[in-house]
C-alpha cells in the first residue's frame, strides 16, 4: 500500500501497476494453463462447474451386466432337430425304422427351468402291413392301371407330433451356466398313416376317396420323455443338442373301414418311437456388456 493522491491508500497488484488482480478457481487455474481451441474456451467459461462435473461422471468405473458366460441369463433357444426313430409295440408291427424332422423353441429362465413347444414330421418308406394292396393285385402280382398296364405303387410312412414340453438344464457340464444336461417331458398328439403314391398311373381302386380304405390312419394323445446335453457357448458360434427321446402315442384308427380285410381296425394302439435327436440351436438373448471399463 502507498499514499495515494488524495491522501488515501492506493492498493495496486503486486503484478504490476494499471492491472487488477485476477482471482482464478481450481478448474479456472487448470483451464487457463491449457490451450484450448477456440470453439471449446466460451463452453469452458461459461460451464466449468457442468463440466467438471461430466469429467468425474466418465472417469468413474462402469460395470456392465453379467453375460451368459458367467451366469444364468434369460433365453430363447431355437433348435432344429433331426432324429432317426425305431419303432416298438404297435408301430413296429406297421412300420420300420424312420426318419424325423423337427423344430423346437422354449423360453428358458434364470432358473434354467424353461418352458416350450416342439413338433416333427415323421416319414419313411419301410411299410410293413401284410396284405396292404390284395385286392388290386392281380394274378401275376401286378397292379394295373386303367389302361391295363403295369403300374408302379410305392408306399409311406407318414405322420407329425406336437408337444407342449418343460424341463431343466443342469449345469453340471459345459462352458457356462446356460449348457448341461437337459431333461424334459412332452404331452401333445401324435397322427401317422400309410400314404400311397401310384406316379404318373391312373389306378382307379388308388385313387381319391378310395385311399382313405388303406391308409390306416391313427391318430391320439402322446407323451415325451427325453434326456441328453445343451450346449451354449460362450462365443453363441458352436451351440447344439443331443438327447435320447421316446415318444409314446395311445392312438386309436380314425377310419370306419379297411378294404383290403373287409372290416374296421378296433381298440387302443401303443405306439410308441425311440430315437437319438441332434439340433442345431440359435439361442436368442438380450446382449448384454461382460467386461469392466474404466475410462
Amino acid at each position: 500500500m502507498v499514499p495515494g493522491a488524495n491522501g488515501g491508500e492506493d492498493i495496486r497488484p503486486p503484478n504490476g501497476p494499471g492491472r487488477a488482480q485476477q482471482r482464478l478457481s481450481p478448474f479456472g487455474e487448470w483451464r487457463h494453463q491449457r490451450q484450448w481451441p477456440g470453439y471449446i474456451r466460451p463452453v469452458l467459461s461459461r460451464y466449468p462447474a457442468f463440466l467438471l462435473l461430466a469429467l468425474l461422471c466418465a472417469t468413474g468405473p462402469c460395470y456392465g451386466q453379467p453375460s451368459h458366460r458367467d451366469t444364468s441369463v434369460v433365453m430363447v433357444p431355437i433348435t432344429a432337430t433331426y432324429a432317426y426313430q425305431a419303432p416298438s409295440g404297435d408301430m413296429a408291427l406297421r412300420f420300420g425304422a424312420n426318419s424325423n424332422i423337427g423344430l423346437e423353441a422354449f423360453v428358458k429362465f434364470k432358473s434354467n427351468f424353461f418352458i416350450g413347444a416342439q413338433g416333427g414330421f415323421i416319414f419313411g418308406d419301410n411299410v410293413q402291413e401284410v396284405g396292404l394292396l390284395r385286392n388290386v393285385v392281380n394274378s401275376d402280382g401286378y397292379v394295373l392301371d386303367a389302361e391295363g398296364h403295369p403300374s408302379t405303387v410305392l408306399v409311406f410312412e407318414r405322420g407329425y407330433h406336437i408337444t407342449g414340453i418343460v424341463g431343466k438344464i443342469i449345469p453340471v457340464v459345459g462352458p457356462n451356466p446356460n449348457s448341461g444336461l437337459m431333461v424334459k417331458l412332452g404331452v401333445g398328439y401324435l397322427r401317422h398313416k400309410i400314404r400311397i403314391e401310384t406316379q404318373n398311373n391312373v389306378v382307379p381302386q388308388l385313387e381319391g376317396d378310395y385311399l382313405e380304405g388303406y391308409d390306416r390312419l391313427c391318430a391320439g394323445p402322446a407323451v415325451s420323455l427325453a434326456a441328453g446335453y445343451q450346449h451354449i457357448g460362450n462365443r453363441r458360434l458352436i451351440n447344439f443338442q443331443i438327447t435320447f427321446e421316446s415318444l409314446l402315442g395311445f392312438t386309436e384308427p380314425l377310419r370306419a373301414y379297411n378294404f383290403d380285410t373287409g372290416s374296421a381296425d378296433e381298440g387302443r394302439r401303443f405306439d410308441m418311437l425311440n430315437s437319438i435327436r441332434v439340433g442345431w440351436t440359435l439361442p436368442i438373448f438380450q446382449r448384454t456388456a461382460d467386461d469392466f471399463y474404466i475410462y
